[in-house]
């Protein structure tokens, strides 16, 4: 040793010494009782060392002697005196040259206050500061702390777990500074962090759900390994984190350890996930993040590996044939990490996507359809899992959860051949019925066919169409969910295959058809009745008439299979219905096959509620005739069999509301016959007979309105054949309208002189008023009483009815009219009927009168 440098010591010594003397007077005031005392002391103290600016090898000497009387002042009974002892350690460990000296005496200390199953220091500004103290101290010694590692770890496990939120975070980043400086020691005493950190990571404060995770991310990364398992669902829990922070934290921790973390390759089927999770983040920033620590990993992985991948890497890397539109291809390790780790992946999907909590159920469906992009082909392993886990969350009452679902059901099209989704998707459509969500398969199926290509379909084409049509199939369910998926399937065809769906036109118009017959939905029969315009499109006509013109004989055939079995319930008679209005002038081409459909439905044994829709449906139909049935002039020729052999075995009278309402809508329909003159007089005549006894039955229903239909049909007829009717017939008629004239209704009361009316227009040369005397004179008579009614506008009704009788025989209505006024409440109307008669010409035939316009 040199003579300098032995001189320097001796200075330094000096100094120090001179140091200590103007320190023994204050050093002897802690051990005063005096709280003051004791503070000025710790102060004069701070301020003849700490602030004096000494060098480093003085101050380090100081501090060794220092040491002992501020650890032991720590322990001081006044908060301040304490606060001033830990500050002063503070900057002692921060300024000395080797604060490791200290460290025997100060980490026993610390462990003593913080580190006992009570807490000693009951102020938690005092305790944050021996944390920082802690803190720094780990910061300023690294390795040399290794000898404390039992100390330190006691230490945390209690300040991990601190009431006080900023302590936590204090000692959550004094053990990430731990675990880096002692790795190869850290790793022995790590496993007993894991469960204070894991009573700490759902705190309320989200920076202290953040310092936590940090933590936790070190503990892990430097510890054996074996606690993954017991931090993995903590860890999942956060991602679902209201701060952006926090979850961003999970990205950041769970990155590193499939980067970083020495046995990660047994823990990638339990780390993607996380990671994968936070690719879906609503937060950009978090996003993209997770992508760039994802690529990182599969570009590590892939250098790692390149021996076994090397065929992969030179002649794999263009994307499939198939693959969604503006979505970047993941690299070829994120890919071989997912397919590798899909067997393990799937099972856990599966658990989670039915999940009690929303959000799980959330972003396990988000999660999954990240897998399948990566998964691409290497999904038709697995389809049968997947394809469960999928029927199940599209039957989610969160709309998220379907939508996501959907989305990866459809890259299920992309990636898989269709002989093989298809072979079993199509299985599952059939037995769907069993299901609590029959939709389900036809909603995975239908997000399938978007995803595949025309192509690839076209042989498959009659297979869908004729699975699709299967009345087990297309008539399963009238939920309106299962319905807009038939549709959806639909429409996925046409947009792959357009034209060529021509070959299996029939049977998606059947499906279309079914779908509308059992919907209850406006917007759904719409979405069919669109679905059917675009079925007419992608074969070239020009509007749904000439879809049907193609296949009207098929269809009526098809119906008229089942018709003897068709109920209230049966989608066939709605069928039926829609047909008839959406094909227009068509159904005029097919009068033949119409007719002998209906006679089949339409007989009096089939169901009651099913024959009412069809009869109200004819009615419509009939009202306009020349734009439908007899649109080519040919429903004349079948206009007698229908009335014959259908719509007058339904008048016969049979008891039972349902019976009188099933009369009343036939009644409907025959009045639409008569009105819309498809039948000749002719016709009407060879079954007068049968019509007038059917129709004067009618007069005496319950119903106003079944009496109104028998009424105005009565009219039609008299006034189309009326004047060809033997006398016998006509004298049939009339007391039967006569006896309407006392009806309940208003209405029929109008319309039965409105037909007598033209009943006694109807009298011919046949009619001899003299020999049939008495039958007109019973008919004036009963006329007469009405011309005194109450309802002025019934009198000129009648007055008008009697005016156009007084042709018949002028003589009889003159006296019969003669003997009634002086009986009326007032004589004007029988006056102004007299003067008319007295108008009349006298002599010469009697010729048919024209009634008044009632």
């Amino acid at each position: 040793m040199t003579t300098g440098n032995m001189s320097a010591m001796g200075s330094g010594d000096e100094h120090v010494a001179e140091v200590m003397r103007g320190l023994v007077r204050h050093l002897n005031c802690l051990n005063e009782d005096n709280k003051a005392t004791r503070k000025r002391a710790l102060e004069a103290i701070k301020k003849e060392t700490i602030e004096k600016g000494l060098s480093g090898g003085v101050l380090q000497e100081v501090f060794s002697c220092l040491l002992k009387p501020l650890l032991k002042c720590m322990s001081d009974p006044m908060e301040r005196c304490r606060e001033t002892s830990i500050l002063m350690l503070t900057d002692f460990i921060r300024c000395v040259p080797q604060p490791e000296d200290s460290l025997v005496y100060l980490m026993p200390c610390l462990t003593q206050r913080l580190g006992g199953k009570e807490i000693i220091e009951p102020a938690e500004e005092l305790r944050l500061s021996i944390m920082e103290l802690l803190s720094l101290t780990v910061e300023v010694c690294g390795k040399q702390l290794a000898p404390y590692l039992d100390d330190m770890i006691k230490i945390l496990q209690v300040t991990i777990v601190d009431p006080c939120p900023d302590v936590k975070r204090e000692s959550c980043k004094c053990t990430v500074l731990f675990a880096k400086s002692v790795p190869e020691h850290f790793h022995m005493q790590a496993e007993s962090l894991v469960k204070p950190l894991m009573q700490s990571i759902s705190h309320q404060h989200s920076r202290v759900r953040v310092s936590v995770l940090e933590a936790t991310g070190a503990v892990v990364q430097h510890g054996t390994g074996k606690n993954v398992d017991d931090v993995l669902s903590h860890m999942a829990q956060r991602l679902f984190d209201n701060s952006p922070q926090v979850r961003k934290s999970v990205t950041i921790v769970v990155g590193d350890w499939l980067l970083n973390m020495r046995d990660r390759y047994s823990y990638f089927h339990k780390l993607i996930p996380l990671l994968l999770s936070s690719i879906t983040d609503e937060v950009d920033e978090i996003r993209l993040l997770a992508e760039e620590l994802w690529r990182k990993t599969g570009e590590q992985w892939e250098r790692e590996n390149e021996a076994d991948i090397k065929d992969k890497m030179d002649f794999l890397l263009a994307p499939p044939p198939l693959y969604p539109a503006g979505v970047e291809r993941p690299g070829l390790g994120c890919r071989e990490l997912v397919v590798r780790n899909l067997g393990r992946l799937v099972p856990a999907v599966s658990h989670d996507v039915t999940d009690w909590l929303v959000p799980t159920r959330v972003k396990t469906s988000q999660l999954l359809r990240v897998l399948l992009l990566h998964a691409e082909d290497h999904c038709t392993q697995h389809m049968q899992p997947l394809l469960a886990t999928l029927h199940v969350a599209c039957g989610d009452s969160e709309r998220e959860v379907v939508a996501n679902c959907r989305e990866a059901a459809k890259l299920l099209g992309f990636f898989v051949l269709p002989e093989v989704f298809l072979q079993l998707l199509l299985d599952h459509v059939e037995a769907s019925g069993s299901s609590r969500s029959p939709w389900t398969p036809l909603m995975v199926l239908a997000a399938a066919l978007e995803g595949s290509s025309g192509p690839l379909l076209g042989p498959h084409l009659q297979r869908l169409a004729d699975t699709l049509a299967r009345p087990d199939v297309c008539q399963e369910s009238q939920q309106p969910l299962y319905l807009e998926q038939l549709v959806a399937c639909v429409d996925a065809l046409l947009t792959q295959l357009g034209r060529d769906c021509g070959t299996v036109s029939l049977q998606l118009l059947q499906v279309l058809l079914t779908v509308q017959s059992l919907s209850t939905e406006q917007v759904l029969s719409d979405m069919a009745l669109g679905s059917v315009r675009r079925l007419c499109q992608v074969q070239g006509l020009a509007g749904v008439p000439e879809l049907y013109r193609q296949h009207m004989a098929q269809l009526l055939g098809w119906l008229l299979a089942s018709a003897r079995d068709w109920s209230g319930c049966s989608p066939q008679r709605l069928q039926l219905q829609i047909i008839a209005e959406q094909s227009g002038p068509v159904l005029g081409e097919f009068v033949g096959q119409l007719m002998a459909l209906l006679q089949v439905c339409l007989q009096p044994t089939t169901d009651p509620e099913m024959r009412l829709s069809i009869f109200t449906m004819l009615a419509k139909l009939l009202l306009d005739v020349g734009s439908n049935l007899d649109s080519q002039g040919c429903f004349g020729a079948a206009a007698e069999g229908f009335l014959c052999e259908v719509l007058l075995p339904n008048l016969v009278w049979q008891g039972g509301r349902t019976a009188g309402a099933l009369r009343t809508a036939a009644l409907s329909c025959l009045l639409a016959l008569l009105h819309g003159g498809s039948l000749t007089p002719g016709q009407l005549l060879c079954v007068e007979q049968k019509l007038c006894s059917t129709l004067l039955g009618g007069l005496e229903e319950s119903s106003p309105t079944a009496r109104l239909f028998a009424c105005r049909c009565l009219s039609l007829l008299l006034a189309k054949v009326g004047a060809s009717l033997h006398p016998d017939a006509l004298n049939k008629i009339y007391p039967e309208l006569v006896k309407r004239l006392d009806d309940s209704s208003d209405q029929v009361r109008a319309v039965a002189l409105k037909a007598l009316g033209l009943w006694l227009s109807s009298l011919g040369e046949d009619y001899h008023p003299h020999l049939y005397g008495a039958h007109l004179e019973f008919l004036f008579q009963q006329l007469l009483l009405h011309l005194d009614d109450p309802d002025g506008s019934v009198q000129e009704q009648v007055l008008g009815v009697l005016k156009a009788g007084s042709r018949v025989h002028p003589a009889l209505l003159e006296r019969e009219t003669q003997a009634a006024k002086d009986k009326q409440r007032s004589p004007a109307y029988c006056e102004q009927l007299l003067l008319h008669i007295h108008s009349l010409p006298r002599g010469g035939a009697v010729e048919p009168a024209q009634p008044a316009d009632s």
